[in-house]
């Protein structure tokens, strides 16, 4: 059997411990991947003792602590803080989930936070997101019409239209999915990937969008659409509650239907 494994300059080490102020006694331990590329270093995880005391309930609460009072080298995305935005994306106790939305209550243990798997890191906490971006805009994520809007009114759509937006529009491209979708770890160059699958599915199903036609084009490719292998890894990590193998089987039946 082959035996694979990394190369010495990507392997983890132990890192630097940090110490919570004399006198605290609710401590939780923080274990953090650090990686700076510019020092040529290996990636560590460093500890830091939290003092739950005087610390918010969610990660990002804990990591915001940790670079605001213990260390601010420390580099990690964050915006909004509800849920909403997306930067706070990282793997949380093993899981793809968001910072602000994962109670630090919920982790077995030690908290263990990670980057996003398999994707570049920029730097700690920060990941690579342009490859991913670049598939989304190949999308053309835009309503595309030929006929002209109403002048004195918006495009409307009846309530049975607009139903089959739901679990579509609700996407933050936090990318979360994609990064837990081991097809999506091997072939990422030209599987577009849960996340963007279901973006793509948002516009295909939009009444008022009038290029169904071309959107199904675009996706038919044994890579772009095809590498989906309905593992489901995406739907259970999901931190909105919304299901994209549904939605990549759904642009497969338009697929199929097209051809009858």
């Amino acid at each position: 059997m082959v035996e694979l494994s990394l190369p010495k300059n990507s392997q983890i080490k132990p890192g630097k411990s940090h110490k919570a102020a004399p006198g605290a006694k609710n401590i939780r331990n923080f274990k953090v991947y650090r990686y700076d590329p510019d020092t040529g270093d290996n990636p560590r995880l460093d500890t830091y003792e939290v003092d739950m005391d005087t610390c918010g309930p969610m990660v990002l609460d804990g990591l915001l602590k940790i670079k605001d009072e213990m260390d601010q080298t420390l580099t990690l995305r964050r915006s909004c803080r509800e849920g909403i935005c997306g930067s706070c994306a990282m793997n949380i106790d093993g899981r793809n989930t968001l910072a602000c939305l994962k109670p630090i209550e919920e982790c077995s243990g030690d908290v263990k936070v990670y980057p996003l798997p398999h994707m570049p890191v920029v730097k700690d906490l920060v990941p690579d997101l342009t490859h991913v971006y670049a598939q989304y805009a190949s999308i053309e994520p835009w309503m595309k019409a030929d006929t002209p809007a109403p002048p004195t009114a918006e495009r409307k759509q009846s309530p049975e239209e607009r139903a089959k937006l739901d679990g579509l529009w609700e996407c933050i491209l936090c990318f979360c999915c994609s990064t837990s979708c081991p097809s999506y770890w091997w072939n990422s160059d030209r599987y577009l990937g849960p996340a963007i699958l279901l973006q793509a599915a948002r516009w295909i199903n939009d009444s008022r969008d009038e290029a169904t036609g071309e959107r199904l084009d675009n996706l038919e490719d044994p890579f772009r659409l095809y590498r989906c292998h309905t593992i489901m890894n995406c739907t259970q990590t999901c931190p909105k509650g919304l299901n994209p193998a549904k939605a990549i089987a759904d642009i497969k039946m338009k697929m199929v239907e097209r051809q009858g």
